[in-house]
This record gives structure tokens, sequence and C-alpha cells, in this order.
């Protein structure tokens, strides 16, 4: 087998622009680009027609996704190319481009321009226009540009009474202040609204490249949701969020919800911790480097991680807002760090002297650039043997929220459980198998497992998961996980250029039983109650994901006797129904869906009614709430003696320790996670 570097992730950020000194040839992009997916990917798909015909659609619906800025007659101004995209292509040619970025640009002004104008307008709360939520029903186009004028008028009067009740919650001061609260009120929602839609045109390359961009995407995102479109910059931070160590300034950002971009996070031991200048909640004004200055107004944060991690950007300048009102100029040069997220720590769990470890694996990381460099499976084998140490009866693996990463980081971990034999099945593109294994014999830890899986726990996780499944070595717990079952790799458009990149999806793994996880995922043995239940953010959701099939075995697995899970699950069926705070989270699933995800109320815009419909929502997400923030939980959890000695010598990470040992301490799946492991050892006793 010629061994690639498969990465297998999900939830990745959104389409974002590049940093660059000069804007990539779009039509070597896109020429270049589907090159690479035909050559590459998994599932090729023929230049024609039927390809014209869905990347068009997908292109319209992710450039407007809210169907709030093209009217009817637009889209049907588009819809002249729909079935010549695949002849564009063929003869590279790229002037259809020039279309939609002329008609978005144009309808992106005149809604900002519209917003704007409603500041010194008296806007109407008297019940003559209706609200409408419509949940999962599809949006429809507007048909002229005076309904989508409506509309941000709505938007503009139902986000202003939102507003009031932040500063007042109390109807009766409303109702008397009403004048006042709502000039202020509406002033600070049309300037964030503004600046929203002002984001787009300052992005590097302007409305011009943030068209081109989504073009590129649509492309890849018809072969699967997981082939995507990755400038220098973006590749540059995917690859970071899987690495152990990266090039960095060590400062992590958000934006307010004044619009802001604040420092939020100081990586340890980084350039920006080494200058004292810097602290968390400054304010960041500028960030300057050698080619480029970046101003931080009505700009996205993606786009201030963009240029942070530009690799061309090594040093920069930063102008920042301290909180005592001083403004600090700060330079920093990029150095390698940690990621801070992308490690490992053992706990142990006790109660009544029954001892387990806990693990949690954020994600499968790995050294990308060097596979000599050991990754996640290595920091937990030593996390082991510290509790090993601290003489444990079992493990909880705690893969929650984990969207996945490195497939020769999931092998390594699945032979760490298993005494030999297969692991995985892969299959190419051409139809040709192979079977991955764990050739070393014996396990790193032989004692009971259970591995805690939600909705959020994807890819390299639900490989790893899956197989300590078929295997009998663990018991999964939790809720059916995402359902991605597939591989990807990235390769430039085209070597030496400023092109760009292509995440492309080359392979599907198969479990050893020859079913795949695709587009269905890993069923737990024993099922949890979740806040999101029935939301819909898997990958069977997604449009043009892999569909679910099959694969006939050649290596059979050696399992271990089937688990008997009878008592188990009755054992957790009967504590979660007794257990207040997962009829709660029953309960907080009811309102996230009913009352926010696929909400199909309607009533007349008055500040009374959306006073009554917001509070009322409020009011029951937060009672529901402070249910679970109440939770009085059995379980000591601790650390190991090797971290206790470790920590001692460092303050700041002993500080973060104690932050996760209280957060392990509240967490009710952990506590029933603990049950059923507890009860298993003690049935087989």
């Amino acid at each position: 087998m010629k061994y690639k570097l498969f990465i297998a992730t999900t939830f990745l950020i959104f389409p974002i622009l590049a940093i660059a000194q000069k804007p990539p040839d779009f039509c070597n992009q896109v020429n270049a680009l589907h090159q690479i997916i035909d050559r590459n990917h998994y599932n090729p798909k023929a230049l024609n027609d039927s390809l014209s015909k869905h990347v068009h659609q997908l292109f319209i619906e992710t450039l407007d996704p809210r169907k709030t800025l093209f009217t009817i007659a637009d889209v049907k101004q588009f819809e002249v190319n729909q079935f010549h995209i695949d002849d564009y292509i063929k003869t590279k040619n790229c002037l259809f481009i020039e279309e939609y970025i002329s008609v978005f640009e144009t309808r992106l002004n005149e809604c900002i321009t519209y917003i704007s104008s409603l500041t010194d307008q008296n806007l109407d709360y008297t019940g003559s226009s209706q609200v409408r939520f419509i949940g999962n029903e599809e949006q429809q186009y507007f048909q002229n540009v005076s309904e989508i004028n409506d509309y941000w008028n709505k938007r503009i009067r139902f986000k202003t009474i939102q507003k009031i009740l932040e500063k007042d919650s109390i109807y009766s001061s409303i109702e008397q202040n009403f004048k006042t609260l709502e000039s202020i009120s509406k002033r600070e929602v049309i300037a964030k609204e503004v600046c929203r839609l002002e984001e787009i045109k300052n992005k590097t390359g302007g409305i011009s490249q943030h068209v081109k961009t989504y073009f590129l995407n649509a492309i890849a995102n018809y072969y699967d949701p997981h082939t995507m479109f990755f400038s220098s910059a973006e590749k540059t931070s995917y690859e970071s969020s899987l690495a152990i160590s990266n090039n960095s300034f060590g400062i992590h950002t958000t934006k307010q919800s004044d619009g802001e971009i604040i420092i939020s996070y100081i990586v340890t031991g980084s350039p920006a911790h080494k200058h004292n200048k810097l602290s968390t909640n400054d304010i960041i004004l500028s960030l300057q480097s050698k080619d480029e200055t970046l101003e931080t107004i009505c700009i996205s944060n993606h786009d201030v991680q963009n240029f942070l991690n530009a690799p061309q950007n090594t040093t920069i300048t930063l102008k920042v807002k301290k909180q005592n009102g001083g403004i600090e100029t700060v330079e920093l040069n990029k150095a390698i760090v940690k990621v801070a997220s992308n490690n490992v720590t053992g706990f142990v769990l006790e109660r009544n002297e029954e001892k387990l470890g806990y693990i949690r694996i954020s994600s499968f990381y790995t050294d990308i650039t060097n596979h000599q460099i050991m990754g996640v499976s290595n920091d937990v084998a030593k996390e082991l043997y510290k509790l090993q140490k601290e003489h444990i009866n079992g493990l909880i693996i705690d893969l929650r929220n984990n969207g996945g990463g490195s497939m020769k980081e999931a092998n390594s971990l699945s032979g760490m459980f298993i005494d030999r034999g297969p692991i995985s099945i892969l299959k190419y593109r051409d139809g040709t198998s192979f079977t991955v294994r764990d050739m070393n014999r014996g396990m790193a830890f032989s004692k009971p497992l259970l591995i805690l899986v939600n909705h959020f726990s994807a890819s390299a996780s639900e490989y790893f998961a899956s197989t300590m499944q078929d295997y009998n070595r663990a018991i999964i717990a939790g809720n059916t996980t995402h359902g991605k079952s597939s591989a990807q790799i990235i390769l430039p458009l085209e070597p030496n250029s400023n092109l760009g990149f292509c995440k492309v999806t080359t392979d599907k793994f198969y479990r050893v039983t020859g079913q795949s996880i695709q587009s269905k995922g890993v069923l737990p043995d024993i099922v949890f109650p979740s806040i999101y239940d029935n939301a819909k953010y898997e990958e069977a959701e997604k449009k043009f994901a892999l569909a679910n099939d099959s694969i006939t075995i050649k290596l059979p697995a050696r399992t271990l006797t089937p688990f008997d899970l009878k008592t188990l699950q009755t054992n957790s069926e009967n504590r979660l129904k007794s257990n207040l705070y997962f009829e709660t989270i029953k309960s907080l699933n009811h309102v996230l869906l009913s009352e926010y995800l696929f909400s199909q109320k309607s009533y007349k815009l008055t500040p009374k009614n959306i006073y009554d419909d917001i509070t009322k929502s409020q009011n029951t997400w937060k009672q529901l709430s402070n249910k679970l923030i109440k939770a009085q939980l059995t379980i000591e959890t601790k650390n190991s003696a090797s971290t206790k000695e470790i920590l001692s010598y460092n303050s700041e990470d002993a500080e973060i320790n104690q932050t996760i040992l209280k957060d392990i301490a509240n967490d009710i799946y952990i506590e029933e996670a603990y049950n059923i492991l507890t009860d298993y050892i003690n049935i087989n006793k």
C-alpha cells in the first residue's frame, strides 16, 4: 500500500478568503481545482450538464443562504448559466463570474444603504406587520427589492426589541421608556447589521474574491461535503488544528457582540505570552505585516485568524487597546508553539474505592508534515502508564465532540486495545481495497473499556469507536455518531503557485465487519438523551453526502466474547428515568427543537408580542439550565500522582487543570459512564 497521511475530520470552518499579495488567476483556479478532484476523488463525476446544474445551485444557495439578497428575477437571470458551467470549465471561459459579482455587489450595497436609512426613520411597532418563523420550511426568494427591504425592516424592528430586552427585562419599564430605549437600541442593531454586511466588502480581495471562493467551493462540495477549496492561510489553519505544535504567535481571538476583536487566549510559552504587554481581553485595533495592514473595523474573526495564520506573515505588529484605555503597539515573531487543545491528560474517578481512569481526546492530532513524530496515540499511552500506577480497574475514553483527525493515529490507538488483527478496510476509487491491520501482539491496556460518543463524534473518532465495538472490546455509550466514513488528503492545485489547495476525499473506510458507518454513524450500546437529539446535524442531512454501502471482508476479526448488555442497559435506563438531570436534558431538547430550530409560530410585530415570545423561551431555557448547574455528582475526580508532580512546577497549567477537574466532576454523562463501567466490573467479578 502506498501509505498516505489520511485526514478524517468534520465540522470545518466556512469558506473564507486568502490573504495574498496578488489575487490568483480565477480561471486557472477553476480548471486546476476540477482536474485535481477529477484525478483523485473517490467518486469522480462526469463534467456534464448534471454537474453544471448542481454546482450552479450550490453556488447560489451558499452565496445567499438566507435568501435575503437575491430576488426571483436575479435567480432567473443566473439560471441562463445553469447548464453551461461544464462548458465554461472545458473552454476556460470564466467571464460568467463577473455577472454574479456585479449583482451580488449591487444587492449588498442596496441592503447596506436601506438598513442605514432606517436610523432616522420612525419604525412601526403597532402590529401592522406579521412576524413568522419558518423553522425547517424552505425559505423562498423575495419577488423584488421592495420585499427584501420589508424583510430587513422587520428584522431591524425585531432585533431592536431583543436589544431592549437585554437592557431592561421588566415590560412596564420598557413601555414607559420605550421611545428612548428604542432610539438607542435601534442604532446599535443597525450598526451591527451593517457591519456584518460590510465584513464581506472588507475581506482581502473584496466582493470579487468572496464570490469566486464560493464558486470554487461549490465545485468541490458537489463531489461530497468534505471536499473543499483551501487558500494558503486556510490550509495552515486547518493543519494547525490537527498538529501537536505549529509556527504561531500564540494568540487566539474572538469577536464580541459589539463587533470588537479581542484576545481570548494566549498560549503559554508562545511569543505573545513572552511579550508581557499583551493580555487576554485586549482589544485588537489593527494587525500589520510586511506587506499589508488589517484594520479590525467591521471584519470577521475568521479573517483575523487567517491573517495570523498566513504563512508569509512571520512578523506582525499589533496595535491593541488595554482595559485601562491605553494603546500598546507590540511586534511579534512566529515561533514553534504547542497547540494547547491537542494534548491528553489522564484523571482518576473514584467512589467507594472503585477507581476508573478517564481520558478525553479532543482530536486525533498528529504532525502532518513529519510522520515520524508521535501524536495522540503516543500521548494516550503515556497517560495510560500513569493511570495504571494508580491501580485503575477500567478506563473511560471520552470522544464527545471529537471531529476526527489523523487516520494513522486512529489505527495506532485501536492497536493499543486489541491483540493483533484487522482494524479497518480502506476502499479506493478503482474499487480495490486494503485491510489495515494491527501487527503488534498484546495490548497496552486489557481491563474493561467504555467509550463516550455523541452526535458530533466523527470520522477518526467513529473509526476507533466502531473497531472497539466490533471486537467487543469496549462498551459504546452516548448518542449515534455523525456518520462520516471517508478520508481526505490536501493537494496543491498547482505546484509552487498561489492558486490554493484542495482537501479532497480519496478513500472510504469500513468496519472490520465490512459494514460502513457512512451517513449512518456508530450506534451506541447504551443510549443517553442529548440536547441535540433530532436536530439534524448529522452527515446524512448534508447535500451530496456519500452513500452507505458495505464491502466483502477478506480477513475476519478474532473478536472477544460479546458483552451481556441487557443488565447494563436496564440498570442505565432505570437510573436515567429517575435522574432529574437527564429528564431536564430531554426537556431542553424539546425547547431547542420547538422554540428555536424548527419553530413554526407567527404573531403581530408589537413590543408586547415579541417580549412575551422571547421571555417565555428564555425563561423556560434558563429554568431548565439552572437545574443542570445544580447537579450534585457522587464521584471524586483527581489527578494521578505523576500529573500532580508535573503541575507542581507550573502554576498556569495547574490553574487550567483545576478547571478541567471541575468540569469532569460536574458532568452527568461521565458519572453515568462511570456507573455503567462499574456495573460491568461488579457483574464480572
